[in-house]
């Protein structure tokens, strides 16, 4: 092998590489493909996978404007939005030996087909599912739902839908969006489709569904495309004071949110795209 051709081979290499950021005694990871995502949980964690985006964080997978992730806790694999595309989310979870039929449930943020598009090629691959929606959702989605053979549920207040994971309830107008809050060991995860709502607005509802536990991470499609520099300057103070030790904004958030995030938060600012997957500690309820 020659000179040129060993250093392609060590670019490829380190490409497909562990990228990891200390988040405690978590870390935020890519994987590379083979990987089995859930092999390497115990009952003690909780993985959050994003497993489509328009952000890449491992370049073997697929990218297209939406947003999905899949939320594994040790007693539930859950689906959290869909995307806009329905084969490249179940190329995505198949590359990321992540099995249509081991997920339980699956909440939809919003209407919007960049959140909602996936969800019937996914109801194909399992229908065995409940799937909870905003209760303004129009009764087609219903209807898409239960011809698939699953079952779904009208979410309209704060909700509890498996151990230590809660829906925010129905949020905002046109469209009304819900959002979920995991209750890890190290505190809350606010993962957010687009925050249609208002990204603070949804950090606070949090903070009130799941009471006295501090926020941990901020992930998501936070809706600042169009935010100004000063807006969003404001907006990362309000973070700062309602305590988000950490931060992962990608889908709707923008390159310039992306970069002020970065600046401000340093190491404490992790890179969101499809591939990141998010692992910390879980406590066992009783």
């Amino acid at each position: 092998m020659t000179k040129t051709e060993t250093l392609f081979q060590l670019l490829r290499d380190a490409s497909a590489l562990l990228l990891a950021v200390t988040i405690g005694g978590a870390f935020v990871s890519t994987i590379m493909m083979g990987d089995d995502v859930s092999s390497g949980r115990s009952r003690h964690e909780v993985s959050i996978v994003t497993v489509f985006d328009n952000y890449a964080v491992n370049p073997e997978l697929a990218t297209q404007w939406g947003f999905a992730a899949v939320v594994m806790t040790p007693t539930s694999h859950i689906l959290f939005d869909s995307g806009s595309d329905g084969q490249i989310l179940v190329s995505n979870l198949a590359k990321l030996n992540i099995r249509p039929r081991d997920i339980h449930k699956v909440v939809i943020s919003h209407v919007h087909r960049d959140h909602l598009g996936g969800l019937e090629d996914f109801l194909r691959a399992n229908g065995n599912v409940e799937v909870y929606i905003p209760a303004s959702f129009p009764n087609s989605v219903r209807y898409s739902i239960t011809s698939s053979g699953a079952q779904y549920r009208d979410v309209t207040s704060p909700l509890q839908i498996d151990e230590g994971v809660f829906t925010t309830g129905e949020m905002g107008a046109s469209p009304v969006e819900q959002s979920l809050v995991i209750d890890t060991s190290e505190g809350l995860v606010v993962l957010t489709g687009c925050a249609h709502p208002g990204i603070v607005n949804i950090v606070s509802k949090a903070k009130a569904v799941v009471p006295n536990r501090p926020v941990a991470l901020a992930m998501g499609g936070f809706h600042l495309v169009s935010a100004s520099e000063r807006e969003l300057v404001g907006l990362i103070q309000d973070f700062r004071r309602l305590g988000v030790k950490k931060v992962a904004p990608s889908h709707c958030s923008g390159n310039r949110a992306r970069g002020l995030f970065q600046a401000d938060y340093r190491s404490d600012y992790v890179v969101g795209g499809v591939g990141n997957v998010v692992t910390l500690g879980w406590e066992e309820r009783r």
